[in-house]
């Protein structure tokens, strides 16, 4: 037991005061018989008995109640029992991602985790939010309540590692109690390892009833008809449905077709025929479960026609006037010897066809050209030292040429999810028709789009670029390979060229968007701004932007906050029609694995959070025990006083 106030203590030599006066009233007095008193001898003595005892019961009383209060004056309490992070400061780390909006017995988990915080966070308690994508610093639950009742779901995934980083940024000498409120999807052993030795983490993890989810994943243009577009949607499901689900595509706010949809795999496409022309739209889902997911934005703008050059014999360049027709293509060759390089800039793609040299001021101008978006396709000349044709390749990744072969080689591998195939074939088929290269170079490096027998590249690509570099490992002229005549010669040089801006349909994820290369003539002041369609001006932003001749060079970041159908404008004019979606990283309702938090300490609620805190960090104070013992002692006295004779 110890004592807030023990210079009180010292008071408890007042018990003296009673003891002395006890004394003083127990003086020995002379004992004097008087005659006709002797009857009355032995009552009295009978009686001063009695006196002496009520005496003493008295100055016991006394002094335990002038003991009792200084005590009580005094303050004892008991030591909590986590005595050592009572000065613990608290943060509250709340996950606000969509999988929250999943129902549970009182209704969507991030709803009833707010009316928890709200309710049970003591008043007095100075705390930290944090929430996926805000914080509040050392705030109380009244400055923060509008905001938690105004709380709405964010985009950014749920990332524990972020935030408790968020909190080692936060300097501070004392431990820290973290509760931690989440679904716990989307968590994984290595966050939970990155805690901190001084943090004494809490988690609630509120559990969903509904696991059933089905996500409207992606989209894409199957067939180009005359008149119409035939797409594809891609639907996912966690969970088991064991009804159809509906599925409808809108333009704007007119409905344009309607389905059904019954699951048998994890995975379901579905297609649609839409008209040919500008579509700013979405496909929809209904299935009574997360709504984040239920709509996929997508916008159709018609592609501009594509700039192409190919630079080499024009002999050896008579194939690809069959693929670039001028329906779709602006389409032109030209022997190095002639070359006005001042056309480069203005193409969307350039076409090294066979040269036996390259020369330096050709390779300089490349460089700059696909930094600023443009595509690059790389056919060899065996004719073309491999030193020349590395030195070149250097400037764009680790691709490079080894020693050339003289063996006939089929291509066999086809990378079928390469962007260049997508909607190019309904399944994988080993049944097909492969070309084969009698004379090639040895390949390496960058990501094989095309692939021999033996596994090494004939078509190869370069990621991480702003534009695409493209290599064959050998020439494709006639004398040399039949890949002129295969059927896959078509969509390989039709996609290649194809820059983000020349796609006709575009359906971009939220903070992973990669720069946007838009055609247009900006003087210095103009800026190019990005609008939603049908909202008010307060749902638009201003991209960064770069300025590169007749393009600009878009970037994104983490904008727009929120997912719809947007337009890219110069002023008032449009110039693209561009749609932007939610991540699906959150659509996968599975339970997490249980073992994750087996080593924390988990409960069911904030309040009861707060209620073990509150009593393991309380000291057990005992003063009232003695006020109610020196009341007792008081009564005491007076019962002595009227009933003890």
């Amino acid at each position: 037991m110890q004592f807030k106030h023990p210079e009180i203590l010292y008071f408890l030599f007042l018990l003296v005061i009673p003891i002395l006066v006890h004394l003083f009233q127990l003086r020995r007095f002379k004992k004097e018989y008087f005659t006709n008193v002797r009857f009355l001898k032995e009552l009295s003595i009978q009686t001063r008995k009695s006196a002496s005892i009520k005496k003493w019961l008295l100055l016991a009383t006394r002094l335990l109640l002038l003991a009792c209060i200084i005590l009580a004056f005094a303050q004892p309490f008991f030591n909590a029992k986590d005595q050592k992070n009572t000065s613990n400061e608290m943060y509250i780390i709340l996950d606000n991602s969509f999988s929250m909006q999943a129902k549970g017995k009182n209704g969507e988990l991030l709803k009833r985790a707010v009316q928890d915080i709200l309710k049970h966070t003591p008043e007095n308690t100075t705390f930290s939010l944090l929430t996926n994508d805000d914080a509040f610093w050392d705030t109380d639950i009244r400055s923060l309540q509008k905001e938690l009742q105004q709380l709405s779901y964010s985009s950014t995934p749920f990332m524990l590692d972020n935030q408790t980083a968020k909190i080692k940024a936060k300097k501070s000498p004392f431990r820290k109690d973290i509760v931690v409120i989440t679904d716990g999807i989307g968590t994984q052993a290595k966050q939970l390892k990155n805690l901190d030795t001084d943090f004494n983490p809490y988690f609630v993890l509120p559990e969903a009833e509904n696991r059933n989810n089905i996500a409207t994943d992606s989209v894409y243009i199957h067939q180009t008809l005359d008149n119409f577009y035939e797409i594809k949607i891609k639907l996912s499901q966690s969970g088991k449905f064991e009804t159809k689900i509906p599925v409808a595509v809108y333009n704007g706010t007119n409905l344009i077709a309607t389905t059904q949809v019954a699951f048998t795999h994890p995975t379901e496409e579905i297609g649609f025929t839409i008209p040919k022309g500008d579509f700013n739209g979405y496909v929809v889902v209904t299935d009574n479960s997360l709504e984040y997911d239920n709509k996929l934005f997508f916008s159709i703008t018609q592609p501009a026609k594509v700039n192409v050059i190919s630079i080499g014999a024009a002999a050896k360049s008579l194939f690809l006037n069959k693929i670039y027709t001028p329906d779709d293509f602006h389409y032109s060759n030209s022997e190095v010897q002639n070359l006005d390089y001042n056309l480069l800039e203005k193409q969307d793609a350039i076409i090294l066809n066979e040269l036996a040299d390259i020369p330096q001021a050709l390779q300089t101008t490349l460089n700059a050209f696909v930094k600023k978006g443009g595509n690059v396709i790389v056919i060899p000349s065996l004719e073309n030292p491999v030193a020349n044709l590395n030195g070149f390749l250097a400037n764009f990744g680790r691709m490079s040429y080894g020693p050339s072969e003289s063996k006939s080689k089929i291509i066999t591998k086809i990378a079928f999810g390469h962007p260049l195939y997508q909607g190019v074939f309904e399944r994988k088929t080993d049944n097909f028709q492969y070309p084969s290269v009698q004379h090639s170079l040895v390949l390496s490096g960058g990501e094989m789009i095309l692939g021999f027998e033996d596994q090494t590249p004939f078509l190869a690509g370069q990621k991480n670029l702003p534009g695409s570099v493209y290599v064959f490992a050998g020439p494709i002229n006639t004398a040399n390979s039949n890949f002129q005549n295969a059927p896959l010669i078509v969509p390989t040089f039709y996609n290649m060229p194809q820059n983000s801006e020349n796609n006709a349909l575009n359906a971009l994820v939220i903070g992973q968007t990669a720069p946007l290369f838009v055609e247009a003539n900006l003087a210095k002041e103009d800026i190019l701004i990005v609008k939603q369609f049908q909202a008010t001006d307060s749902k638009q932003f201003i991209p960064t932007q770069q300025i590169l001749n007749n393009k600009v060079r878009i970037s994104f970041g983490e904008s727009p906050q929120e997912a719809g159908n947007y337009g890219i404008y110069k002023k008032e004019a449009l110039l693209k029609n561009i749609s932007f979606n939610y991540s699906r990283s959150e659509s996968d309702l599975s339970p997490p694995d249980t073992r994750l938090f087996a080593d924390y300490k988990t409960s069911g609620s904030v309040e009861t959070i707060f209620d073990t805190l509150q009593s393991e960090r309380t000291n057990t104070e005992i003063w009232k025990w003695f006020v109610v013992l020196a009341l007792l002692f008081l009564v005491t006295e007076i019962f002595i006083q009227k009933f003890v004779k």
